[in-house]
């Protein structure tokens, strides 16, 4: 969470005074006043608000009909709601390499394409595009959806379009953790329209007999229900309405910290797919080995000021998902992917090399949309000391 306050405290009084906080209440009501407001922004023809960026991504699954038998192909690094997501709905995920951008490594995708993948999801992690032309690319040439995880992305872009624009279908998540937020929520995004209605069916299992105006393209299947709510929607449209400063105010951050770094020979950048279009919650300094990354983490913690690395990060790092790699896919045999796939697959902790020795070599400096520049050269400085000491042994 980065800024709220009264505006929103506003926003939540107004709903509650007006005893209207139920969606369905008022077709010009706060959540469908966001998802108006998010289709714009984000430039799409489609968005439903739901409960978290976990339930989005699900219904963006079921949006493109995915289910028992079929392989979706995630990234090594990415909160594990991107693999337990296609289990949800019946699929296996495949987890790829990311490289050193720390997104999806689009080579070792086409490595992992099997005759019963469907999808792809390429997460933009910490707010870093990743590399969509490559990714749209293999999918065209396999005939593959692509799931666009913006999560902890909102309001990114790659090469000019909204990030979560640009694949079949995009998930977002507004927690606590994230760009904008209203606690917990999400929301799905598409410019397919039956996509949109399976996806909305799902979300909302008896959505059509509160909307029976709203005709439906696809039939009415069993869905669930995560539907989102009107105070959690006030919040997010005025959250929206931050979004634009909170990101260029993160930018500046790390463009400073950047330029005043460049120079550094111990450390390089992890590479940025698209700079411009980088939501800037993250500086990523890469270091040529694990060793230096750790000694280099030591003496910042002497001078005060606790870095982490990705590696350390447990719940965002496959060889941590225990419910994927014991293979343990639901409550119930009759429900669990790996027990319906008609090809088994396996996993070990030591399957993404690659991946492992990118995130241990990196740090993360979190940039800050209020840092001071006394503090940005006070964090700088610091930085630059801890770099030129000579390694510990």
């Amino acid at each position: 969470m980065y800024l709220i306050g009264e505006q929103e405290i506003e926003a939540v009084r107004r709903v509650i005074n007006s005893g209207r906080m139920f969606r369905y209440l008022d077709e010009t009501g706060e959540t469908y006043e966001f998802e108006k407001a998010w289709s714009e922004k984000i430039g799409v023809k489609h968005t439903i608000a739901v409960t978290s960026g976990t339930a989005a991504l699900i219904c963006c699954l079921v949006g493109l009909e995915i289910g028992p038998g079929d392989e979706v192909i995630v990234p090594a690094y990415t909160f594990m709601a991107t693999a337990l997501a296609p289990l949800a709905v019946g699929a296996v995920p495949i987890i790829a390499e990311v490289d050193e951008s720390l997104t999806i490594d689009p080579a070792d995708v086409e490595r992992k394409i099997t005759p019963r993948t469907r999808a792809i999801i390429p997460v933009h992690m910490n707010g870093f595009p990743s590399n969509m032309d490559a990714i749209m690319a293999i999918a065209r040439k396999h005939n593959l959806a692509v799931v666009e995880d913006a999560c902890q992305a909102d309001g990114g872009s790659y090469k000019g379009k909204r990030l979560g624009s640009i694949g079949d279908a995009g998930a977002f998540s507004f927690n606590y953790y994230k760009i904008i937020t209203c606690g917990e929520g999400g929301a799905v995004v598409t410019s397919d329209p039956d996509i949109h209605d399976r996806a909305r069916i799902h979300h909302d299992g008896g959505c059509v007999f509160f909307e029976p105006t709203r005709e439906l393209r696809v039939p009415f299947f069993a869905g669930w229900n995560f539907r989102m709510n009107e105070v959690l929607s006030a919040i997010l449209r005025v959250q929206l309405g931050r979004l634009e400063d909170i990101l260029s105010a993160l930018r500046a951050d790390k463009r400073l910290l950047m330029d005043e770094l460049a120079d550094e020979e111990a450390f390089t950048f992890n590479p940025i797919n698209d700079r411009d279009g980088d939501c800037a919650t993250t500086l990523g300094l890469l270091f040529d080995s694990v060793v230096h990354a750790n000694d280099f983490m030591a003496r910042m913690t002497e001078q005060g000021v606790g870095l982490g690395s990705p590696i350390n990060s447990g719940r965002h790092v496959y060889c941590n998902w225990e419910p994927i790699l014991k293979q343990c896919g639901a409550h119930h045999p009759g429900r669990d992917a790996f027990k319906l796939t008609p090809v088994p697959v396996s996993y070990s902790p030591d399957m993404c090399p690659n991946s492992l020795s990118a995130l241990a070599r990196t740090v993360f400096v979190s940039t800050s949309p209020s840092r001071s520049p006394d503090d940005a050269s006070k964090l700088v400085a610091a930085i630059k000391r801890a770099a030129a000491a000579p390694v510990l042994v």
